[in-house]
This record gives C-alpha cells, structure tokens and sequence, in this order.
C-alpha cells in the first residue's frame, strides 16, 4: 500500500488485513521502490502524488526492470486523460479518490485472481470452495472456521493450484514484513487445514513444498 496519506494508508490496509491478506506500507518513493524490488507481492495499490519521484515514474522504473506484479493506482488525479496515461504508464486498473474502500478490495481481487489464472471469483478445489469477497471457506457446502493465517495459507495455496508452493513462499505471503516469519510454523497451518479439510487437501512435495490436492472427492 503506498500513499503518502499516512492515514489513508492505514485505514485501506485495515480493510485489506480484515478481507484475508497480509499488508506492507510505504509513504515514500525510496521505500516503495525498495519493498517493490525486495518483496514478492501479489498487488500494490499505488498513490501517484507522492513526496519525491511521482508515483508514474516510479511506476515506469518497475516496469522497464521487469516487474509485472499488478498495480492499482490509486489517486485525486482522475480525468480520462490521466487515467489513459496511468494505464500506459504500466498500471493496470485505475481508482480515482474519493472511492469506496469495497471497491478498492473487488479491483484487488480482480488483479490477484487474473494473475494467477482464475476466471471466476470463487476458487474451487474438488468439493472444497473459497471464495475471498467474504473470506469464507465452505467443503460440501458446509462452512469451515478458518483462522486469519489458516485463511491466508489456503486462499495463496488455492490461487496457485497448478504448481508446487514452497514453504518459504508461503511464510512470506501469510506474514506482514514487519514480523518475524518462520517457515516452520507453516506446517502448523497446514497441519490445521488437514484436520478440517482431509488429509487430502495439501499434498506435501518432499523437500519442495505443497500443493493443493481435490478435498472431498474421495470415497
């Protein structure tokens, strides 16, 4: 999340942390460049009128350096002109203040879920649904109590069932940058799920990571 509006920020990484996912701030240009760099994110929400650099430079500077993480923009600067500038500049949705926060987090779903190959808002794995506009998770259509990190470790998993997650990329998508991030206690997670899904749900790639099995398709 980069905006200068300190307070701004915080209440749109508020929202996001409630929604399901893990959320780093920058009020910068050096720091959103370096987090940017540094860090494998799913999406930044990027402000345009920042102290320093302007957001599209530094926008530009991501993308001539092979950044292709999403970017929602997100600022005061909203005529069409501005907007069609945004979006050549590299960003690939557009939000003018002032917004609604809901609408912020549906553009965000949207980017993360087309990013990583889903077509439908609701993620489906055999009879196991998730769907992240209500952070819910159901198995046979019944719900499942999910913790905020049990969430975050299925919804990442789910997102990428194609290929294996290592454990690595999982600690560092469940956890903010600020906190301490242990690989070991994503075991723990999947642990958890296992009990509540079926030990079907998340294969175990020895020495590799995880991958999203087909819970409840078994008889």
């Amino acid at each position: 999340m980069v905006d200068d509006e300190q307070q701004l920020a915080e209440q749109l990484a508020a929202a996001a942390r409630v929604a399901g996912y893990a959320v780093d701030s920058a009020h910068d240009d050096p720091r959103a460049d370096f987090l940017a760099r540094t860090e494998a994110y799913d999406a930044v929400v990027l402000d345009l009128g920042l102290p320093g650099v302007d957001g599209l430079s530094l926008l530009r500077g991501w993308r001539v350096g092979g950044l292709t993480l999403p970017v929602l923009i997100l600022t005061a600067r909203g005529s069409w002109h501005e907007k069609v500038l945004g979006i050549d500049s590299g960003a690939d949705d557009y939000v003018a203040k002032p917004f609604q926060v809901e609408e912020v987090l549906a553009r965000l779903r949207a980017l993360i879920r087309r990013a990583s190959g889903h077509a439908q808002a609701e993620l489906t794995a055999g009879a196991l649904t998730l769907d992240p506009r209500s952070a819910r998770a159901t198995l046979v259509g019944s719900p499942i109590r999910l913790s905020s990190h049990e969430f975050r470790v299925l919804s990442y998993l789910m997102h990428h069932q194609a290929r294996v997650v290592t454990r690595t990329e999982l600690s560092d998508h469940i956890y903010e940058r600020n906190l301490d991030r242990d690989s070991n206690t994503v075991e723990v997670f999947v642990a958890r799920l296992r009990r509540k899904l079926g030990s079907d749900a998340i294969e175990t790639i020895r020495g590799v990571g995880y991958r999203m099995g087909r819970p409840g398709t078994r008889t």
